[in-house]
Protein backbone atom coordinates (compact mmCIF):
# COMPACT_ATOMS: atom_id res chain seq x y z
CA UNK A 1 0.00 0.00 0.00
CA UNK A 2 1.33 3.69 -1.09
CA UNK A 3 2.48 5.57 1.93
CA UNK A 4 0.11 8.95 2.42
CA UNK A 5 1.18 11.78 1.12
CA UNK A 6 -0.08 14.45 3.73
CA UNK A 7 -0.01 18.65 2.66
CA UNK A 8 2.64 20.69 4.30
CA UNK A 9 1.48 23.02 7.49
CA UNK A 10 -0.37 25.77 6.14
CA UNK A 11 1.89 28.52 8.78
CA UNK A 12 5.48 26.69 8.93
CA UNK A 13 5.19 24.68 6.11
CA UNK A 14 6.47 21.66 7.73
CA UNK A 15 6.26 18.36 6.30
CA UNK A 16 5.13 16.10 9.77
CA UNK A 17 1.57 16.47 9.84
CA UNK A 18 -0.52 14.15 12.22
CA UNK A 19 -4.12 13.64 11.52
CA UNK A 20 -5.93 13.04 14.99
CA UNK A 21 -9.75 13.26 13.85
CA UNK A 22 -11.65 11.77 10.89
CA UNK A 23 -15.07 13.50 10.39
CA UNK A 24 -15.66 11.38 7.15
CA UNK A 25 -16.57 12.94 4.19
CA UNK A 26 -19.58 15.80 4.79
CA UNK A 27 -20.76 18.58 2.81
CA UNK A 28 -20.12 22.55 3.09
CA UNK A 29 -21.16 23.76 6.40
CA UNK A 30 -22.66 26.98 4.46
CA UNK A 31 -23.72 25.68 1.90
CA UNK A 32 -27.69 25.92 2.37
CA UNK A 33 -29.61 24.30 -0.33
CA UNK A 34 -33.23 25.75 -2.39
CA UNK A 35 -35.71 23.19 -1.46
CA UNK A 36 -36.74 23.58 -5.02
CA UNK A 37 -33.04 22.09 -6.16
CA UNK A 38 -33.73 18.46 -4.70
CA UNK A 39 -36.31 17.48 -8.05
CA UNK A 40 -33.59 19.02 -10.12
CA UNK A 41 -31.96 15.84 -11.89
CA UNK A 42 -29.15 18.12 -12.37
CA UNK A 43 -28.44 18.84 -8.50
CA UNK A 44 -25.18 17.70 -7.24
CA UNK A 45 -24.37 18.65 -3.55
CA UNK A 46 -21.01 18.77 -3.21
CA UNK A 47 -19.14 16.67 0.17
CA UNK A 48 -15.34 16.68 0.39
CA UNK A 49 -13.48 14.72 3.38
CA UNK A 50 -12.96 16.57 6.37
CA UNK A 51 -9.73 15.32 8.64
CA UNK A 52 -7.93 17.18 11.45
CA UNK A 53 -4.55 17.25 12.01
CA UNK A 54 -1.63 18.59 14.35
CA UNK A 55 1.74 20.18 13.23
CA UNK A 56 4.12 19.33 15.66
CA UNK A 57 6.44 21.93 14.23
CA UNK A 58 4.94 25.10 15.11
CA UNK A 59 2.14 23.37 17.09
CA UNK A 60 -0.74 24.50 14.95
CA UNK A 61 -4.21 22.40 13.96
CA UNK A 62 -5.09 22.40 10.51
CA UNK A 63 -7.90 20.70 8.53
CA UNK A 64 -6.15 18.64 5.39
CA UNK A 65 -8.57 19.22 2.87
CA UNK A 66 -8.56 22.60 1.38
CA UNK A 67 -11.83 23.68 -0.70
CA UNK A 68 -11.53 26.80 -2.91
CA UNK A 69 -12.24 30.33 -1.05
CA UNK A 70 -14.98 31.16 -3.58
CA UNK A 71 -16.84 28.24 -3.19
CA UNK A 72 -16.92 28.63 0.51
CA UNK A 73 -17.28 32.48 1.32
CA UNK A 74 -19.19 34.24 -1.82
CA UNK A 75 -21.54 31.32 -3.22
CA UNK A 76 -23.42 30.64 -0.21
CA UNK A 77 -22.78 32.37 2.76
CA UNK A 78 -25.48 33.62 4.49
CA UNK A 79 -23.82 34.23 8.01
CA UNK A 80 -25.01 37.79 9.19
CA UNK A 81 -23.35 38.77 12.73
CA UNK A 82 -26.35 41.31 13.31
CA UNK A 83 -28.60 38.34 14.49
CA UNK A 84 -26.44 37.40 17.72
CA UNK A 85 -27.23 39.98 20.51
CA UNK A 86 -24.37 38.39 22.39
CA UNK A 87 -21.96 38.98 19.71
CA UNK A 88 -23.12 43.00 19.08
CA UNK A 89 -22.66 43.79 23.07
CA UNK A 90 -19.43 41.96 22.95
CA UNK A 91 -18.30 43.84 19.84
CA UNK A 92 -19.46 47.10 20.96
CA UNK A 93 -17.61 46.76 24.19
CA UNK A 94 -14.16 45.96 22.31
CA UNK A 95 -15.03 49.12 19.77
CA UNK A 96 -15.52 51.81 22.69
CA UNK A 97 -12.66 50.57 24.44
CA UNK A 98 -10.34 50.45 21.58
CA UNK A 99 -11.38 54.29 20.61
CA UNK A 100 -10.39 55.38 24.19
CA UNK A 101 -7.22 53.22 25.06
CA UNK A 102 -5.97 54.34 21.64
CA UNK A 103 -6.80 57.99 21.47
CA UNK A 104 -8.72 56.81 18.53
CA UNK A 105 -10.51 59.84 16.60
CA UNK A 106 -10.87 61.39 12.81
CA UNK A 107 -7.41 61.05 11.35
CA UNK A 108 -7.22 57.45 12.89
CA UNK A 109 -8.49 54.57 10.43
CA UNK A 110 -9.60 51.15 12.20
CA UNK A 111 -9.56 48.52 9.22
CA UNK A 112 -12.01 45.09 10.05
CA UNK A 113 -11.10 42.26 7.94
CA UNK A 114 -13.83 40.07 7.31
CA UNK A 115 -16.25 42.79 8.52
CA UNK A 116 -19.16 40.97 7.71
CA UNK A 117 -22.66 43.59 7.54
CA UNK A 118 -20.61 45.96 9.58
CA UNK A 119 -22.27 45.10 12.83
CA UNK A 120 -18.65 46.05 14.54
CA UNK A 121 -16.97 48.72 12.50
CA UNK A 122 -20.60 50.95 12.89
CA UNK A 123 -19.44 51.75 16.43
CA UNK A 124 -16.62 53.77 15.49
CA UNK A 125 -18.25 55.19 12.78
CA UNK A 126 -20.95 56.47 15.23
CA UNK A 127 -18.28 58.44 17.16
CA UNK A 128 -16.31 59.56 14.33
CA UNK A 129 -13.68 57.51 13.65
CA UNK A 130 -12.96 57.01 9.34
CA UNK A 131 -13.55 52.55 9.45
CA UNK A 132 -13.09 50.48 6.21
CA UNK A 133 -14.25 46.42 5.60
CA UNK A 134 -12.79 44.49 4.03
CA UNK A 135 -15.58 41.24 2.95
CA UNK A 136 -15.83 38.76 0.35
CA UNK A 137 -19.10 37.93 0.41
CA UNK A 138 -21.65 39.78 -1.43
CA UNK A 139 -24.98 40.16 0.69
CA UNK A 140 -23.19 40.66 3.91
CA UNK A 141 -20.74 43.08 2.64
CA UNK A 142 -24.00 45.22 0.91
CA UNK A 143 -25.64 45.32 4.12
CA UNK A 144 -22.79 47.04 5.31
CA UNK A 145 -22.50 49.77 3.23
CA UNK A 146 -26.58 50.01 2.92
CA UNK A 147 -25.54 50.22 7.06
CA UNK A 148 -22.97 53.38 5.82
CA UNK A 149 -20.23 51.54 6.38
CA UNK A 150 -17.41 51.68 3.82
CA UNK A 151 -16.48 47.67 2.57
CA UNK A 152 -14.29 46.53 0.14
CA UNK A 153 -15.62 43.40 -1.43
CA UNK A 154 -12.79 41.43 -1.64
CA UNK A 155 -10.03 39.02 -0.37
CA UNK A 156 -7.39 39.88 2.01
CA UNK A 157 -3.89 39.62 1.64
CA UNK A 158 -0.25 41.31 0.91
CA UNK A 159 -1.99 42.38 -2.63
CA UNK A 160 -4.51 44.01 -0.71
CA UNK A 161 -2.77 45.33 1.58
CA UNK A 162 -0.20 47.03 -0.59
CA UNK A 163 -2.39 48.82 -3.06
CA UNK A 164 -4.36 50.26 0.44
CA UNK A 165 -1.23 51.39 1.22
CA UNK A 166 -0.39 52.89 -2.53
CA UNK A 167 -3.82 54.69 -1.57
CA UNK A 168 -1.91 56.16 1.72
CA UNK A 169 -3.88 54.41 3.72
CA UNK A 170 -2.25 53.28 7.20
CA UNK A 171 -4.22 51.42 9.47
CA UNK A 172 -4.25 52.26 13.36
CA UNK A 173 -6.45 49.48 14.51
CA UNK A 174 -6.99 46.08 12.58
CA UNK A 175 -9.67 43.68 13.83
CA UNK A 176 -10.10 40.15 12.27
CA UNK A 177 -12.57 38.58 14.50
CA UNK A 178 -13.45 34.48 13.67
CA UNK A 179 -11.43 35.17 10.28
CA UNK A 180 -8.02 33.65 10.65
CA UNK A 181 -9.46 30.00 11.25
CA UNK A 182 -11.31 30.89 7.47
CA UNK A 183 -7.80 31.64 5.63
CA UNK A 184 -5.78 28.55 3.62
CA UNK A 185 -3.16 31.10 2.76
CA UNK A 186 -2.20 31.83 6.60
CA UNK A 187 1.23 33.70 5.50
CA UNK A 188 0.03 35.66 2.82
CA UNK A 189 -3.15 37.01 4.99
CA UNK A 190 -0.48 37.92 8.21
CA UNK A 191 1.76 39.54 6.02
CA UNK A 192 -0.87 41.54 4.48
CA UNK A 193 -1.58 42.68 8.42
CA UNK A 194 2.09 43.41 8.49
CA UNK A 195 2.01 46.05 5.09
CA UNK A 196 -1.68 47.64 6.69
CA UNK A 197 -0.59 48.31 9.91
CA UNK A 198 1.40 51.55 11.32
CA UNK A 199 4.67 50.86 13.01
CA UNK A 200 2.76 51.69 16.29
CA UNK A 201 -0.77 50.53 15.54
CA UNK A 202 -2.42 47.51 16.91
CA UNK A 203 -4.21 44.41 15.71
CA UNK A 204 -6.76 42.30 18.08
CA UNK A 205 -7.77 38.97 16.33
CA UNK A 206 -10.22 36.51 17.74
CA UNK A 207 -11.01 32.68 17.40
CA UNK A 208 -12.30 30.06 19.35
CA UNK A 209 -9.78 28.47 21.34
CA UNK A 210 -8.18 25.24 20.64
CA UNK A 211 -7.72 23.95 24.05
CA UNK A 212 -11.62 24.57 25.09
CA UNK A 213 -12.30 22.47 21.66
CA UNK A 214 -10.31 19.23 22.47
CA UNK A 215 -11.53 19.59 26.11
CA UNK A 216 -14.94 20.21 25.91
CA UNK A 217 -15.01 17.76 22.94
CA UNK A 218 -16.35 20.95 20.76
CA UNK A 219 -15.55 18.76 17.60
CA UNK A 220 -18.29 20.67 15.85
CA UNK A 221 -16.34 23.75 15.29
CA UNK A 222 -14.67 21.70 12.65
CA UNK A 223 -15.99 22.75 9.08
CA UNK A 224 -14.38 23.24 5.52
CA UNK A 225 -14.84 27.12 6.20
CA UNK A 226 -12.56 26.97 9.15
CA UNK A 227 -8.70 25.76 7.75
CA UNK A 228 -6.77 26.42 11.87
CA UNK A 229 -8.11 25.61 15.02
CA UNK A 230 -5.19 27.97 17.23
CA UNK A 231 -3.36 27.93 20.35
CA UNK A 232 -1.53 31.23 21.48
CA UNK A 233 1.44 29.00 20.86
CA UNK A 234 0.91 28.66 17.52
CA UNK A 235 -0.25 32.69 16.64
CA UNK A 236 3.08 33.17 18.75
CA UNK A 237 4.90 31.56 16.21
CA UNK A 238 3.32 32.85 13.16
CA UNK A 239 2.93 36.39 13.34
CA UNK A 240 6.87 36.43 14.51
CA UNK A 241 7.34 35.06 11.32
CA UNK A 242 6.10 38.48 10.15
CA UNK A 243 8.05 40.53 12.75
CA UNK A 244 5.04 40.89 14.68
CA UNK A 245 4.77 39.86 18.49
CA UNK A 246 1.63 38.78 20.74
CA UNK A 247 1.04 40.85 22.69
CA UNK A 248 -1.35 39.86 25.29
CA UNK A 249 -4.15 38.01 25.24
CA UNK A 250 -7.74 38.16 26.81
CA UNK A 251 -10.03 35.00 27.12
CA UNK A 252 -14.14 34.85 26.81
CA UNK A 253 -15.35 31.52 27.75
CA UNK A 254 -18.62 32.04 27.17
CA UNK A 255 -18.18 33.44 23.68
CA UNK A 256 -18.42 30.25 21.20
CA UNK A 257 -17.68 27.71 23.26
CA UNK A 258 -14.41 29.67 24.46
CA UNK A 259 -12.75 32.18 22.46
CA UNK A 260 -9.50 34.26 22.91
CA UNK A 261 -8.83 37.54 21.86
CA UNK A 262 -4.78 38.21 20.69
CA UNK A 263 -3.36 41.38 20.62
CA UNK A 264 -0.66 41.93 18.57
CA UNK A 265 1.69 44.68 17.04
CA UNK A 266 5.59 45.89 15.68
CA UNK A 267 7.07 46.17 19.06
CA UNK A 268 7.39 43.47 21.23
CA UNK A 269 5.27 44.44 24.63
CA UNK A 270 4.89 40.65 26.18
CA UNK A 271 2.14 41.05 29.35
CA UNK A 272 2.77 38.52 32.22
CA UNK A 273 -0.96 37.50 30.85
CA UNK A 274 0.39 36.34 26.98
CA UNK A 275 3.34 34.69 28.85
CA UNK A 276 1.22 32.97 31.08
CA UNK A 277 -0.83 31.35 28.67
CA UNK A 278 2.05 30.45 26.47
CA UNK A 279 3.31 28.72 29.70
CA UNK A 280 0.07 27.26 30.83
CA UNK A 281 -0.04 25.25 26.90
CA UNK A 282 3.22 24.09 27.23
CA UNK A 283 2.41 22.16 30.96
CA UNK A 284 -0.63 21.03 29.74
CA UNK A 285 0.89 19.21 26.29
CA UNK A 286 -0.57 21.61 23.90
CA UNK A 287 2.51 21.47 21.85
CA UNK A 288 2.83 17.68 21.52
CA UNK A 289 0.36 15.27 19.86
CA UNK A 290 -0.44 13.63 23.12
CA UNK A 291 -2.56 16.12 24.14
CA UNK A 292 -5.00 15.44 21.37
CA UNK A 293 -4.38 11.69 20.50
CA UNK A 294 -7.61 10.35 22.24
CA UNK A 295 -10.14 13.46 20.73
CA UNK A 296 -11.53 10.79 18.11
CA UNK A 297 -12.45 8.23 20.24
CA UNK A 298 -14.42 11.32 22.83
CA UNK A 299 -16.01 12.53 19.53
CA UNK A 300 -17.21 8.96 18.59
CA UNK A 301 -18.80 8.10 22.10
CA UNK A 302 -21.13 11.98 22.03
CA UNK A 303 -21.90 10.49 18.49
CA UNK A 304 -23.16 7.51 19.79
CA UNK A 305 -24.30 8.99 22.93
CA UNK A 306 -26.82 11.51 20.79
CA UNK A 307 -27.90 9.39 18.16
CA UNK A 308 -29.12 6.80 21.12
CA UNK A 309 -30.40 10.11 23.07
CA UNK A 310 -32.61 10.90 19.99
CA UNK A 311 -33.65 7.28 18.77
CA UNK A 312 -34.77 6.89 22.41
CA UNK A 313 -36.84 9.92 22.45
CA UNK A 314 -38.55 9.48 18.99
CA UNK A 315 -39.71 5.40 20.18
CA UNK A 316 -41.76 7.31 22.70
CA UNK A 317 -43.19 9.50 20.18
CA UNK A 318 -41.76 12.62 20.69
CA UNK A 319 -40.82 15.37 18.48
CA UNK A 320 -37.76 17.34 17.96
CA UNK A 321 -36.80 20.15 16.40
CA UNK A 322 -33.58 22.10 16.63
CA UNK A 323 -32.46 25.81 17.02
CA UNK A 324 -29.40 27.10 14.86
CA UNK A 325 -28.46 26.92 11.06
CA UNK A 326 -25.01 27.57 11.81
CA UNK A 327 -21.96 25.91 10.24
CA UNK A 328 -21.19 23.84 13.57
CA UNK A 329 -25.07 22.27 13.19
CA UNK A 330 -24.10 21.43 10.29
CA UNK A 331 -21.31 19.70 10.89
CA UNK A 332 -23.15 17.90 13.57
CA UNK A 333 -25.93 16.91 11.89
CA UNK A 334 -24.01 15.39 9.17
CA UNK A 335 -21.48 13.20 11.32
CA UNK A 336 -23.98 11.87 14.07
CA UNK A 337 -26.49 11.04 11.02
CA UNK A 338 -29.16 13.22 12.47
CA UNK A 339 -31.95 13.58 9.30
CA UNK A 340 -35.55 14.13 9.07
CA UNK A 341 -36.34 10.92 10.43
CA UNK A 342 -35.00 12.55 13.94
CA UNK A 343 -35.27 16.12 13.60
CA UNK A 344 -38.44 17.58 11.59
CA UNK A 345 -37.27 21.23 11.12
CA UNK A 346 -34.28 23.48 12.59
CA UNK A 347 -35.00 27.19 12.97
CA UNK A 348 -32.94 29.87 12.74
CA UNK A 349 -33.64 33.44 13.66
CA UNK A 350 -31.42 34.66 10.20
CA UNK A 351 -34.36 35.81 7.87
CA UNK A 352 -32.04 34.71 4.83
CA UNK A 353 -31.58 31.56 6.01
CA UNK A 354 -35.20 30.81 6.30
CA UNK A 355 -36.96 29.14 3.94
CA UNK A 356 -33.24 26.84 2.53
CA UNK A 357 -32.76 23.36 3.55
CA UNK A 358 -29.76 22.15 6.10
CA UNK A 359 -26.98 21.40 3.93
CA UNK A 360 -26.80 16.62 3.62
CA UNK A 361 -29.45 16.18 6.04
CA UNK A 362 -32.45 18.64 4.29
CA UNK A 363 -33.92 19.33 7.26
CA UNK A 364 -36.04 22.94 6.45
CA UNK A 365 -35.12 26.05 8.16
CA UNK A 366 -38.17 28.35 9.49
CA UNK A 367 -38.33 31.19 11.27
CA UNK A 368 -37.99 30.36 15.38
CA UNK A 369 -41.51 31.38 16.02
CA UNK A 370 -42.23 27.80 14.26
CA UNK A 371 -41.37 26.78 17.89
CA UNK A 372 -44.27 27.91 18.99
CA UNK A 373 -46.49 27.02 16.30
CA UNK A 374 -45.53 23.65 16.65
CA UNK A 375 -44.14 23.27 20.22
CA UNK A 376 -42.31 20.02 19.79
CA UNK A 377 -41.42 18.01 22.90
CA UNK A 378 -37.68 18.88 22.93
CA UNK A 379 -35.22 21.44 20.62
CA UNK A 380 -31.50 19.85 20.37
CA UNK A 381 -29.77 23.24 20.36
CA UNK A 382 -27.22 23.28 17.61
CA UNK A 383 -26.55 26.68 18.37
CA UNK A 384 -25.25 25.52 21.89
CA UNK A 385 -22.68 28.39 22.08
CA UNK A 386 -25.48 30.52 22.41
CA UNK A 387 -27.85 28.89 25.13
CA UNK A 388 -27.82 31.34 27.37
CA UNK A 389 -29.12 33.76 24.46
CA UNK A 390 -31.84 31.09 23.12
CA UNK A 391 -32.82 30.28 26.25
CA UNK A 392 -33.91 33.91 27.02
CA UNK A 393 -35.71 34.21 23.78
CA UNK A 394 -37.57 30.94 24.02
CA UNK A 395 -38.78 31.19 27.70
CA UNK A 396 -42.02 31.00 26.63
CA UNK A 397 -41.56 27.67 24.75
CA UNK A 398 -39.66 26.44 27.47
CA UNK A 399 -42.70 27.97 30.13
CA UNK A 400 -45.17 25.40 27.86
CA UNK A 401 -43.13 22.49 28.65
CA UNK A 402 -40.76 22.23 25.69
CA UNK A 403 -37.00 21.09 26.67
CA UNK A 404 -33.67 21.48 25.04
CA UNK A 405 -30.99 19.14 24.13
CA UNK A 406 -27.37 19.85 24.24
CA UNK A 407 -25.21 17.94 22.45
CA UNK A 408 -21.77 18.88 23.95
CA UNK A 409 -19.77 18.49 25.88
CA UNK A 410 -21.45 15.31 26.12
CA UNK A 411 -25.47 15.18 25.43
CA UNK A 412 -27.61 16.25 28.22
CA UNK A 413 -31.46 17.28 28.03
CA UNK A 414 -31.25 20.69 30.09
Amino acid sequence: MAERILPPCRSCGGTQLRPFLDLGVTPLADALVKPGLLDDDTFVEGFFPLEVAFCPECTLVQILEEVPAEKLFVENYLYFSSFSDHLLRHSREHALGLVGSRGLGPDSLVVEVASNDGYLLKNFAEVGVPVLGIDPAPEPAEAAVAAGVPTLQDFFGVELAERLVAEGKRADVIIANNVMAHVPDLNGFVGGFATLLKDDGVITVENPYVRDLIEHGEFDTVYHEHFCYYSCTAVDALVRRHGMFLNDVEYFPDLHGGTLRWWIGKQEHVSDTAQRFLAEERELGLTGYGYYADFAGRVEQIRADLLELLRGLKAQGKTIAAYGAAAKGSTLVNYVGIDTDLVDFVVDRNVHKQGFLMPGVHQPIRPVEALLEEQPDYVLVLAWNFLDEIARQQSEYLANGGRFIVPVPSPAIV
